[in-house]
């Protein structure tokens, strides 16, 4: 029998990282043990020792002791040196910043995660800033256009239309027996570069290597998945070696009964698993969340965690002008996209100005969204959604453009979720300068290429006063004056992983709109004057898991608040403890091997 043993020594966090052997005993984070089965058995020491070192979950590579080479039958199988899990991850953070292109390094990035996930994760953990644009935006973009073609492993789970009647049973042939986290797509709006079908299942492998190193989610009770109900577009259906469903995409009934039919094949097998919408297309986004919120515990991460994040950094904002948080029930705002994502954003943020006060009209009231078409007016109800309707303006002309209106209603804040270079004019920008001393600038399209107005052009349009964030990392900008200002970057990851991991500890029944407005309060409390003091209105990247963490407890909290938590901490146990008590962090444990 095999048997893990998590060290405990003071200053070591447990690692929640057990996983299948025939029959063994691990200790989890939590310190209960549970049973566990693996596909394959390991009957002898021969066998231990080559599934260890084959398994990424296990294998350790040169960190392996001289007492575990000799146990589990792998002396002779390692070199000599003996490194530890430290000096591996200096050794490959040395040899990853040798390669000078972003693709060439996630794509070695992806060869040490199937090879070695404790020290993958590790190094994410380790060297955050530097490592996570590589595993996420902007990166990953680059990755899922060429996903087909480097396509070497497989990882998470593929539906099909063939699958139809199936699911359930499929379900069954995923190997772990606990699962925290799904992150679904259907690759129909992959970041700003659209439909990429089933390339795109670089996005919820992405997230989810950000769910085990930044939300301290063990990786083995994580899932990602595709949908692979098709593309419409052209260049994969002509691609040799797309590897997706070469046909137009599903759409109508047959699409939403699929989903219908996947989300209950999830459920029943993972009762209290969270589900993550990811990088669903605009006319299906809002439906399916407003179809699911209220009877599984899901989100999606591109309307519910941008608008929460959106909200954090102009809680953040409003502290560094000086003002209360309160202050953004009247905040004026110019939203740049009329899609899933802005109407999210205007919902979530509107929602935070009602917790500050606002009447629900009054709210809405303070935004003004546009589309390819100008200004979303109700003169064009037949074309929109019902969320869309909910902010289309009756006091102006309908499809007047950005420039024009911002010189009429004087915005505070302007967010940009088009996905669309260049749409922020520099006039924009100079108008809002002329009413507002601190003009607010998010523009929020990934990958960079796709962003409406860069800092550069914020910062010189605005003589140096804008308050700026952005979707994807910059570098930091030098205004004329000499001052550096560091433009923060308003990424989901500062509070999808603290979500998850709250709202799966809890084991949350749903994720109500409250709750997604205190996970920004939480994120906006963990700015410090410092970070301000650059321009910035997020924590340094490099505090994001204690970011994570108060996320998490707040969601804790605020479940409990509703009574919706259904599971309760050990005894004599609060609720910081619970949450630290639960979070994976990248160790190598000691491996005991025994006659089965």
């Amino acid at each position: 029998m095999l048997r893990r043993t998590l060290s405990r020594c003071a200053g070591q966090r447990a690692a929640a990282q057990c996983h299948g052997a025939r029959r063994w005993l691990c200790s989890e984070a939590d310190g209960t043990m549970a049973s566990h089965r693996f596909l394959s058995p390991l009957n002898c020491k021969k066998s231990v020792g080559n599934d260890i070192l084959h398994d990424p979950l296990w294998n350790k590579g040169t960190a392996f002791s001289p007492e575990e080479r000799d146990r589990l039958g792998l002396r002779g199988l390692l070199p000599n040196q003996i490194r530890t899990l430290e000096e591996q991850v200096e050794e490959y953070i040395t040899k990853l910043r040798e390669i000078d292109d972003p693709l060439r390094k996630n794509l070695m990035l992806q060869d040490l995660q199937n090879n070695n996930e404790t020290l993958f994760h590790r190094m994410l953990v380790d060297h955050v800033e530097e490592v996570a644009p590589l595993v996420y935006t902007p990166t990953v973009g680059a990755v899922c256009q060429s996903f087909s073609h480097h396509y070497n492993r497989p990882r998470g789970m593929y539906f099909t239309p063939a699958d139809r009647g199936l699911m359930g049973t499929m379900m069954a042939n995923w190997p772990r027996n606990a699962c925290q986290v799904v992150v679904v797509t259907d690759g129909s709006r992959i970041l700003g570069l659209g439909d990429l079908g089933a390339n795109g299942m670089g996005i919820p492998i992405g997230k989810l290597a950000l769910y085990c190193a930044i939300g301290g989610i063990a990786p083995h009770r994580v899932l990602p998945v595709m949908l692979d109900l098709g593309t419409d577009n052209p260049a994969l259906l002509n691609d040799p070696n797309y590897r997706g469903i070469k046909a137009p995409r599903l759409r109508g009934q047959a699409y939403y009964s699929i989903v219908d039919e996947f989300i209950q094949a999830v459920f029943s097998r993972f009762p209290e698993v969270m589900l993550q919408f990811e990088d669903f297309s605009s006319d299906k986004a809002s439906e399916l969340l407003a179809k699911y919120r209220d009877r599984y515990l899901c989100f999606n991460d591109d309307i519910q965690g941008t608008g929460a994040t959106v909200t954090a950094g102009v809680l953040g904002a409003l502290r560094m002008q000086r003002r209360p948080p309160s202050d953004i029930r009247d905040l004026k705002v110019a939203v740049v996209g009329a899609g899933s994502a802005g109407v999210g954003v205007s919902q979530t943020l509107a929602t935070a100005m009602e917790q500050a006060g606002a009447s629900a009209r009054q709210a809405a009231n303070n935004f003004y969204l546009f589309d390819q078409h100008g200004l979303l007016g109700k003169s064009r109800f037949s074309e929109l959604t019902d969320e869309q309707m909910c902010f289309a303006r009756s006091d102006l002309q309908d499809g007047l453009p950005l420039e024009e209106v911002v010189d009429k209603i004087k915005p505070d804040l302007i967010l940009g979720l088009s996905g669309r270079k260049g749409t922020i004019s520099e006039a924009t920008i100079r108008s809002m300068s002329k009413h507002v001393s601190q003009p607010i600038v998010m523009p929020l399209s990934n990958p960079t290429s796709s962003t409406e107005i860069t800092p550069e052009e914020a910062y010189e349009w605005s003589d140096g006063r804008a308050i700026v964030a952005t979707g994807s990392p910059f570098d930091p900008v030098q205004l004329p004056c000499g001052a550096i200002r560091k433009p923060s970057q308003c990424n989901n990851m500062y509070i999808f992983p603290g979500l998850g991991l709250g709202a799966s500890v809890a084991a949350a029944e749903t994720i109500p709109d409250s709750m997604i407005y205190e996970a920004a309060v939480a994120l906006s409390q963990m700015v410090s004057e410092q970070d301000m003091a650059s321009g910035s209105v997020f924590p340094k990247i490099t505090a994001i898991r204690d970011c994570s963490k108060a996320v998490a407890i707040a969601v804790v909290k605020h479940a409990q608040s509703l009574n919706i938590a259904r599971a309760k901490p050990g005894r004599n146990e609060n609720v910081q403890q619970w949450v630290s008590r639960k979070m994976y962090y990248p160790e190598y444990a000691p491996i005991f091997s025994s006659k089965d």
